[in-house]
């Protein structure tokens, strides 16, 4: 079931409205009570600019650090898509047969890791992360097995770039996972 949250412009247009009455409001009762503020008038005057510099600062630090936070996961994203380009490139140096199966788990590798960032359903993430984790055991094996046969150093750059295709993995989806919380 998607959540508000999923949806920026609808949070953006309750959040407006909400503003707009709530300003609106205290435009009333402000007025209702002019008469007897005496003083409040000046204080109000001293205490809004306050307020606002102070709520600036709040907005722009949270900006700040989304987007810190953004570029980071941008950055580990692409590190992810260019380890798992590399590995896939460097499968051709096994055997045919082996490198077809490879170049298969590899194209559903990368269609589990492009599905994680498109669902937004708990149970739905839940089953990717269960599938990602058996394709890698998958993956490592059919590189291990033939890396350990044949103790190269061709063979070992392979093993390396399986290596860094799952170590990317962690990366991108640890730096998915650190965002600014919905509350905030």
């Amino acid at each position: 079931m998607p959540k508000l949250i999923d949806f920026p412009v609808a949070v953006l247009a309750i959040a407006f409205l909400l503003q707009v009455g709530a300003a609106y409001g205290g435009d009333i009762v402000r007025r209702r009570t002019k008469g007897s503020e005496g003083d409040a008038g000046s204080d109000f005057k001293t205490v809004l600019p306050a307020a606002l510099t102070l709520l600036g600062l709040i907005v722009g630090f949270a900006f700040s650090m989304a987007v810190s936070r953004y570029d980071l996961r941008k950055s580990y994203e692409e590190e992810e898509a260019n380890a798992i380009g590399t590995e896939y490139v460097r499968v051709d140096i096994l055997p045919t047969a082996q490198a077809s199966h490879l170049h298969e788990l590899l194209r559903k590798y990368t269609d589990l890791r492009i599905q994680f960032y498109l669902v937004r359903d708990q149970s739905q993430l839940d089953q990717i992360a269960a599938s990602t984790s058996n394709l890698q055991n998958t993956l490592w094996a059919s590189v291990a097995a033939p890396a350990t046969a044949q103790a190269t150093p061709t063979m070992a750059l392979l093993l390396s770039g399986m290596n860094d295709v799952l170590n990317t993995q962690g990366y991108t989806q640890a730096a998915f996972w650190n965002r600014i919380p919905a509350g905030a």
